[in-house]
């Protein structure tokens, strides 16, 4: 039997690692959707259903719909990745990107190849492996993302929605500059422009050119760019009062954004 490590809430959302053996690899109905990332190199598995032999290689991608069943035999020990999503999630992400009532779902896919999911899955799995530095907010937006990926390419394709007005950009970005040093979520953010979850993100890195977690998270380099450069606070003080979830988390951003340590401001 797989063992299972490391999971998060994140609107039902469930993502952990499974140690999968050799032999019977069995993946029982449960009532969400499964996404199952392959993060072994090379793993030589056998189909129940056709009897067909395949090699599983990293980044390869699995989706069982609810309540449908899945497995495989397998050559060797490996690793995956697994997410869960609840089928109310998808529904609600598929009304909200299209505004039409048609029922979200998924069809069985083995061995598939796809960047844009691959793209999300890898930084799921940074996440778990790193135990979640990044907060709640990050959580949403790639749990989110996955959501649209899997509909834009796996389902009936999405609406592209219009453009956010000036008034609704500046209550988010007032409320996110009046926030940084707190907890901010998707759900929050988007009642403050006054639309759904998966609008927001989508319409936000439409017109802004980058994500809404990408932008917080400059805001926050920025935040503590002043505060390391106008006060005598310790570095520690410094990432708390920017938002960060610790010193070291702050000192990555700053390297990728700024290409400068805290040390060096």
């Amino acid at each position: 039997m797989s063992t299972e490590t490391a999971s998060w809430p994140s609107a039902g959302i469930r993502a952990l690692r499974r140690e999968n053996p050799v032999g019977h690899v069995e993946l029982a109905a449960i009532a969400e959707h499964r996404v199952s990332f392959h993060l072994s190199r090379h793993t030589w598995t056998v189909c129940r259903e056709t009897g067909q032999r395949f090699a599983r290689q990293r980044g390869d991608i699995d989706l069982t719909p609810a309540r449908s069943i899945g497995g495989f035999d397998a050559h060797a020990p490996s690793k995956t990745l697994e997410v869960r999503l609840p089928t109310s999630f998808l529904q609600r992400v598929a009304e909200e990107v299209r505004e039409c009532g048609a029922r979200a779902s998924l069809a069985t896919r083995h061995l598939l190849r796809d960047e844009g999911l691959g793209a999300v899955l890898c930084a799921m799995d940074a996440e778990v492996r790193a135990g979640f530095p990044s907060g709640r907010l990050y959580l949403d937006s790639l749990g989110t993302a996955l959501a649209v990926r899997l509909l834009d390419a796996h389902a009936v394709p999405s609406v592209a929605p219009a453009a956010l007005s000036a008034a609704q950009v500046r209550r988010v970005a007032d409320f996110v500059e009046a926030h940084l040093d707190g907890e901010l979520s998707l759900d929050r953010l988007a009642e403050v422009a006054g639309v759904s979850r998966s609008y927001l993100q989508r319409a936000f890195k439409a017109r802004h050119g980058v994500s809404l977690h990408r932008y917080v998270v400059q805001r926050r380099v920025e935040r503590a760019r002043e505060l390391l450069c106008a006060a005598s606070l310790p570095a520690s003080e410094v990432a708390l009062l920017a938002g960060f979830a610790h010193q070291s988390h702050m000192a990555r951003w700053m390297r990728r954004l700024l290409g400068v340590t805290p040390r060096q401001l």
